[in-house]
């Protein structure tokens, strides 16, 4: 089984953010968790994927049920 992995700037390119955003995210404790490997941040494509899931929503207050169905 072979395990993806994203660095900054594929995720930035990914979500359309800039890696400074990512960067402040990870420091402020949001977004995926990430790997650090000899100074370099890596993304599972797994927990980006749960991630992007986790974050979908119905309506600014209402959040979408794991399985997609509200």
């Amino acid at each position: 089984m072979s395990i993806k992995h994203l660095n900054q700037r594929q995720l930035a390119d990914r979500w359309d953010v800039s890696e400074a955003s990512l960067e402040r995210w990870r420091s402020d404790g949001i977004g995926p968790i990430f790997l650090k490997l000899q100074g370099r941040v890596l993304y599972r494509l797994e927990d980006i994927e749960a991630f992007e899931a986790a974050s979908l929503r119905k309506s600014t207050s209402e959040a979408v049920c794991a399985g997609g169905a509200a």
